[in-house]
């Protein structure tokens, strides 16, 4: 008797549970259309404002003073108007901290003149600049040219190895959906180094990489559980879609609260951080939003997409 209402318990859980799974694959017009609108936004944005491009990429001159007192974002600012007002808003990189007391002037390449009207009008503002307080170098545009294409091949090959190790694992369209959606992933932090002119510097490969690694972990879990779902429900007549929701309402719970852990830490690090930080973790903490979007509402839709075209080529 206490078996049969166990049973029966167990059969209503599971009939409660399977009301509760939501139809990511059936709402996949949407998922489409959030994407073609931030498409849009960043085709627009790419070419309407391009990229600050770092001197990292594009060659120029480092400037680095001693102010002999704590520096803060106050200064910074200060510093940056200084030398805009001389060279331009636009010639003008970037402008951090370097130590406690030192800042770092990062331009496009100015002569020796022009670095002594940055001296002179800095030394103006803060008079205890020494001689023996300020350095500069520049930096070659060929420097550039190896790490834009560096840069190119690691994202690059990152995606081809993780392609053929997701096809061997899986199958090809999971890989191909999984390569898609981290595409995604890199445009969407790409957009908002566009929008927000966020300088393009070394920290991007480091960047890039994370958010790869993020979007890419998210995404096998889920799809390692539609591998065991399709396992177990083999013959039990429910169809790849059905399979699909299933899985990823499955895991989540996990998805989301992983995302939400790692996002506290991030922000955290970004509020108190000082802006060359700021700068670095901001497009991490938006493509890891990207990578659990693509990976909740792109990586199976687009998997189960392509199989079923696969199907339906068959077929005909």
């Amino acid at each position: 008797m206490d078996k049969t209402k166990n049973t029966d318990a167990i059969n209503n859980l599971n009939a409660e549970y399977k009301e509760k799974i939501f139809d990511f694959t059936g709402k996949r017009r949407i998922s489409f259309i959030i994407v073609a609108v931030v498409v849009v936004i960043g085709m627009v944005s790419f070419f309407v404002r391009g990229f600050n491009w770092d001197i990292d990429f594009v060659g120029g001159t480092i400037l680095e003073y001693n102010l002999n007192k704590e520096v803060g974002v106050e200064d910074t600012d200060k510093i940056r108007g200084i030398v805009s007002d001389i060279i331009g808003a636009n010639n003008v990189s970037n402008v951090v901290t370097s130590g406690t007391q030192g800042v770092s002037i990062r331009t496009q390449q100015i002569d020796s003149f022009v670095r002594e009207q940055i001296t002179e009008a800095l030394s103006a503002e803060y008079i205890n600049i020494n001689d023996g307080d300020s350095s500069a170098k520049n930096v070659d545009a060929t420097v550039g040219r190896t790490l834009t294409r560096s840069t190119i091949i690691a994202v690059s090959l990152s995606l081809v190895l993780m392609l053929a190790y997701i096809t061997v694992r899986f199958k090809f369209f999971s890989g191909l959906a999984t390569v898609l959606c981290l595409t995604h992933d890199m445009f969407v932090a790409l957009t908002f180094y566009s929008l927000l002119q966020i300088p393009m510097n070394m920290a991007v490969i480091a960047a890039f990489l994370t958010i790869l690694a993020y979007s890419i972990n998210a995404t096998i879990i889920i799809f390692d559980r539609v591998r065991e779902n399709m396992r177990l429900q083999k013959g039990g007549g429910r169809t790849f879609a059905e399979i699909i929701n299933m899985s990823v309402t499955q895991t989540l719970a996990r998805s989301v609260n992983t995302t939400l852990s790692t996002l506290f830490v991030l922000v955290c690090v970004y509020i108190i951080g000082v802006p060359s930080i700021q700068a670095f973790v901001l497009p991490i903490i938006v493509g890891i939003l990207a990578g659990v979007f693509s990976s909740l509402f792109l990586a199976g839709t687009i998997w189960d997409l392509l199989d079923g075209l696969k199907n339906k080529k068959q077929a005909d």
